[in-house]
């Protein structure tokens, strides 16, 4: 910083009269002799602040006059007003991310499953991925009934979902989680037809699920074991995921696919499809395990 030259005059005179060390670290409380006001950052006329500079250049007389008093709100109002700019900009873009997270997810599951057209969307196969959706019964809705059953087959394609009429009055719908509503149960089937067709649909073929024991039950159906290929049960995902325990299948649809799913209202389609993928990123290691513990009784069917 230069120093104008009325200041290296005040300077020279204020040292001369110090003495001693002590002196030397500050300035006399002297009055600034009026040749002092001729600084260049003095006078009416000198230039507002801009933010940027800092403290330690800013004139004291901004402090101490209502002129610099407004200087400074003037300086403190348009930081807030930018702050503000800056944070409807960064809502804005995170509204954004959202919708384009929702788009991703359905493009990936689209992508990932394949269209294999509609001869082979039309076929089953001998892989089916099965989720299904419940609502409370029972005094504030504690117990749960099933509501919709899902099947897709290996190529993520539907091959069954129907809403269930549950045998007893629901207490709860549970809809922020289920996704079920009243309004469903005007096409829903009775228990029977749907127990009846989910078992003809898994007839023979192999049943991918997570956590899939709790689907069965609730329809009262049971399946071979060796049929079944279980994500919540597979060793390497337990160890990998969940520190040995059982991983949520949110957690191995953000892990593996890299998807989030389960944000609120459930889609058993979309819980059955991100599950038939989980199965097949590390198919080959679940059929080895499965090999191991069930022998020739295990063998896969693909």
């Amino acid at each position: 910083m230069v120093l104008s030259s009325n200041w290296l005059q005040l300077q020279s005179s204020q040292t001369a009269s110090e003495s001693g060390k002590e002196n030397e670290k500050r300035l006399p409380k002297t009055k600034k002799s009026p040749a002092a006001t001729t600084d260049k950052h003095a006078g009416k006329g000198h230039k507002p602040v801009k933010v940027g500079k800092t403290l330690s250049k800013i004139n004291k007389k901004d402090f101490g006059t209502k002129g610099g008093k407004k200087n400074i709100m003037t300086m403190v109002h348009s930081m807030t007003h930018e702050m503000e700019l800056l944070e409807g900009q960064k809502t804005r873009n995170s509204a954004v991310l959202n919708a384009h997270s929702v788009d991703d997810l359905e493009k990936t599951l689209q992508t990932a499953v394949g269209d294999r057209g509609p001869s082979r969307a039309l076929e089953v196969g001998k892989y089916v991925s099965l989720d299904c959706e419940f609502v409370g019964v029972g005094p504030g809705g504690a117990d749960s009934a099933l509501a919709r059953a899902t099947l897709v087959n290996y190529f993520g394609h539907v091959v069954l979902d129907i809403f269930v009429k549950p045998q007893e009055k629901v207490t709860d719908w549970r809809t922020w989680v289920s996704g079920v509503r009243p309004q469903d149960m005007q096409h829903a089937v009775v228990f029977s037809e749907a127990q009846e067709r989910v078992a003809k649909t898994l007839e023979n073929r192999i049943l991918v699920g997570h956590s899939v024991a709790h689907d069965l039950q609730a329809l009262f159906l049971s399946h071979p074991r060796t049929m079944i290929r279980d994500t919540s049960r597979h060793l390497p995902f337990r160890r990998k995921y969940a520190g040995g325990k059982t991983p949520s299948l949110k957690k191995l649809s953000k892990e593996i696919l890299g998807l989030e799913i389960q944000g609120s209202e459930h889609s058993p389609i979309e819980d059955a499809r991100a599950t038939m993928l989980i199965y097949k990123s590390d198919r080959k290691e679940f059929e080895r395990l499965h090999q191991i513990k069930f022998g020739s009784g295990g063998k896969h069917l693909k």
